[in-house]
């Protein structure tokens, strides 16, 4: 997949699947504007980026910040001129444990960073891509988009949040040609991993399988990267308004004919689970 010439926004790109994401696209011939908190992270994804001989724009910000976001996105076309790939991948985990004893700061804290710094980076480049009619937009969903998960209850509600904005987003922008998707991640051995460990019985059942993960390891960074290269790419051109799991989903067997149908169906995306919708979506599955 080829993004020469392209020009890709990655927030929490100092670490983890933030830098692993940068590092595929860059590897595709993307220049990159990097946005995260910690400035000797930012610089250590700069180098490597200009490694594989691209250029980047380090950002330190915080995306919940609207003047933080605004500041890097005028960076970036100031010295690209352009912005075609989003990723919203920057979120935070905390507080973990049950909700009625959670901190209501650090509660509020997380969905602002999960929820509003996505809307704050999308409203900003939408304009450019509205102009040139063409962009692709791509949202690191996480654990509790789909299913309960008893406490973690800001990050589940604001991840389950970020894909209904996904869907709403996808169906807006289908006039300008701008594709919205998510990517469900999987358990990535990242820092979160270590703050459920930290949070002790507080985690609940999830402190178990976190203490397996931790010695057994989980889904690869890398494996998060290739799917939102995809999405980032023209391969997946029409395909919008999805959720897709990295670890869990087909999609590297998806060639044009399956992206078309899937396009037009309501697979990989979040719905009740009743006669009502069920029936379509039988009749509907793809080969």
């Amino acid at each position: 997949m080829n993004l020469a010439g392209r020009v890709a926004l990655v927030t929490g790109s100092g670490r983890g699947i933030g830098r692993a994401i940068a590092l595929a696209l860059a590897q595709a011939g993307a220049d990159l504007v990097l946005i995260a908190r910690t400035a000797s992270e930012l610089a250590e994804t700069a180098e490597q980026v200009q490694r594989l001989g691209r250029q980047s724009l380090q950002c330190r910000g915080d995306v919940s910040r609207r003047k933080d976001v605004e500041s890097a996105v005028a960076q970036g076309f100031g010295k690209f001129g352009r912005v075609d790939i989003l990723v919203n991948n920057a979120a935070l985990q905390v507080p973990i444990g049950p909700l009625a004893e959670n901190d209501p700061e650090a509660w509020i804290r997380t969905v602002a960073v999960n929820l509003f710094g996505p809307f704050h980076c999308i409203q900003a480049v939408l304009p450019g891509m509205i102009a040139r009619k063409q962009g692709k937009i791509i949202n690191v969903s996480g654990g509790g988009a789909t299913a309960p998960r008893a406490n973690f209850s800001a990050y589940a509600a604001s991840k389950a949040a970020l894909v209904r904005l996904t869907e709403t987003l996808a169906e807006e922008l289908k006039p300008y040609n701008i594709q919205v998707n998510a990517v469900a991640p999987g358990p990535v051995n990242t820092r979160m991993l270590d703050e459920i460990l930290g949070a002790g019985p507080s985690a609940g059942p999830e402190l178990e399988a976190a203490r397996k993960r931790k010695q057994d390891g989980g889904t690869p960074a890398e494996l998060v990267a290739e799917l939102v290269l995809l999405l980032a790419s023209d391969a997946s051109n029409g395909l919008s308004g999805k959720l897709i799991s990295a670890p869990h989903d087909d999609w590297r067997d998806w060639g044009t004919a399956r992206i078309a149908a899937l396009a037009d169906s309501p697979w990989y995306t979040l719905r009740r689970m009743d006669p009502h919708t069920i029936r379509p979506l039988l009749k509907q599955l793809p080969d």
